[in-house]
């Protein structure tokens, strides 16, 4: 695997690529163009892509606002028979499609393909949905009147997709749109438009009709803002940062555009005189340290009773000595690199803030220099004890490799700390108690529960967050229908 995935990545480097608008490959309007370059490997160069403008974005806009027209009226059949194609080719692709991610993400290879087996599940299931558009008849209180209630598509999408899935978060956006009937312009992270330009080329291959999905790379200055802001736009999905989601929200404001925000989060696992604590530390440990702690759904808090605080302590660190980092072509590696050296620096600022506030650093904290490659953003996965509910790294998305330890008297305090955040998206409770799972998943401020296991979602269940880390409806499942349909309302005398 380590010489496979080398020699592509070497094969296919240097390359330039372009937006992909009403049908065709075509260079963004002035010709300008940025340099990709590989996370293991920041100066190695993996590509160059366009730097496009706001001229883009509008031919981009009109062609999938053309499209729309007669995309809207076509079968659901032929919406199902697109994705279902489109789910078996992700699958067919699956080492290419990984290599990719990794080359430019940097999560490490096995993290990888199991994104594009996630991406190939919820394009599966966003076909079925294509049949699933559901309305309601009501009876009516006028004698002869009949009244239906009925869903039809909204129009143009802008999906907006970060760097961290950058598989399985735009397939998470242009399928359900595909599968409702509507017609999409895409805009990637700038730090890796590589995977959706594969995307793209596999949804051609699938029989992609023009204008429908629509691809336009470039900075969120210069194509973000006048994508959100394009009056053709009916519906913004975007998946970031609080900060920019909520700037995000202001300006489709600003002409009614629907929005559908997945956002940040602070997600703590809860450990309850839980009775198999090298469980839950092998749980939390996974959820906190895959993507290299680069990831919404991360657990980055644990609050745990003072009877179980020294043992679950030892049993995390010794979770997080058994974890072996390097970069992706390393099979034994479970934790890459961070994204570029702005992450990097990030993260070991709030180490620094952690240390100061007084929190005990028990593990990491320290930059990593691997044997197969020192140029690349390794930090070793980091564990704070003795933190505070009030500490900056307890409350504060740091996104990235750094889980804290907060101890609580009892169940309520622990409720309360888990709550004591602005964050809202996921949680982990860890009991034996039935009557503790059913009042923390009643009262936990959070989108979404996982009982007695990390926070993994499925392809097919609702995700999304409340407080500062969702807004509109959850994607994935069928609360798609909520973001990517209006309802109408029709009464029909006989």
């Amino acid at each position: 695997m380590t010489n496979t995935m080398r020699d592509w990545i070497e094969k296919e480097s240097g390359m330039h690529y372009k937006n992909f608008i009403d049908g065709e490959w075509v260079a963004s309007k002035d010709g300008k163009t940025f340099e990709l370059n590989e996370s293991a490997f920041p100066n190695h160069i993996l590509g160059y892509f366009p730097a496009s403008n706001e001229k883009d974005v509008e031919d981009a806009v009109i062609a999938a606002d053309q499209a729309f027209q007669e995309w809207k009226n076509s079968p659901a059949s032929t919406r199902a028979r697109l994705l279902y194609r489109f789910a078996d080719l992700l699958e067919a692709n699956q080492e290419e499609l990984a290599y990719v991610l990794s080359a430019e993400q940097g999560k490490v290879l096995s993290e990888s393909f199991g994104e594009v087996t996630r991406a190939a599940a919820e394009a599966r299931f966003n076909a079925g949905e294509s049949f699933r558009v559901n309305g309601v008849t009501i009876p009516g209180e006028i004698p002869g009147v009949t009244c239906q209630v009925t869903p039809y598509p909204i129009g143009v999408v802008a999906a907006i997709a970060p760097w961290n899935f950058p598989i399985v978060t735009p397939v998470r956006k242009i399928a359900p749109a595909l599968a409702y009937g509507c017609t999409v312009v895409l805009k990637p992270s700038s730090d890796t438009p590589w995977s959706s330009v594969k995307i793209i080329e596999l949804l051609i291959e699938a029989g992609l009709p023009k204008g429908v999905v629509n691809l336009v790379i470039g900075s969120g200055s210069k194509v973000g803002n006048p994508l959100v802001a394009h009056p053709l736009v009916k519906g913004v999905s975007f998946t970031g940062s609080t900060k920019l989601g909520i700037e995000i929200n202001k300006l489709a404001a600003g002409h009614l555009a629907k929005t559908q925000l997945e956002m940040g989060g602070k997600n703590a696992a809860v450990v309850l005189d839980y009775a198999d604590l090298d469980f839950a530390a092998e749980q939390i440990v996974s959820a906190a340290f895959s993507c290299t702690g680069q990831r919404c759904t991360a657990i980055s808090r644990v609050v745990v009773l003072k009877n179980q605080e020294k043992e679950l302590i030892e049993k995390l660190k010794i979770k997080m000595e058994n974890m072996k980092i390097g970069p992706a072509w390393d099979e034994k590696a479970s934790v890459g690199p961070l994204i570029n050296k702005q992450q990097h620096d990030s993260i070991l600022k709030y180490i620094e803030i952690g240390k100061k506030e007084g929190a005990h650093l028990a593990y990491g904290g320290v930059i990593y220099e691997s044997n197969l490659n020192k140029e690349g953003y390794y930090i070793y996965p980091t564990l704070f004890t003795n933190v505070d509910k009030n500490m900056e790294i307890a409350k504060e998305e740091v996104f990235g490799p750094v889980l804290v330890v907060m101890v609580a008297k009892d169940v309520q305090e622990a409720l309360e700390i888990a709550n004591a955040t602005n964050y809202g998206l996921a949680a982990s409770v860890f009991t034996n108690s039935l009557s503790v799972s059913k009042k923390f998943a009643e009262f936990i401020e959070t989108g979404m529960v996982h009982i007695n296991h990390g926070t993994a979602s499925q392809s097919h269940i609702p995700f999304g967050g409340v407080k500062n880390s969702g807004f509109g409806a959850f994607s994935i499942g069928y609360s798609n229908q909520d973001f990517y349909t209006h309802m109408k309302a029709i009464y029909n005398k006989a």
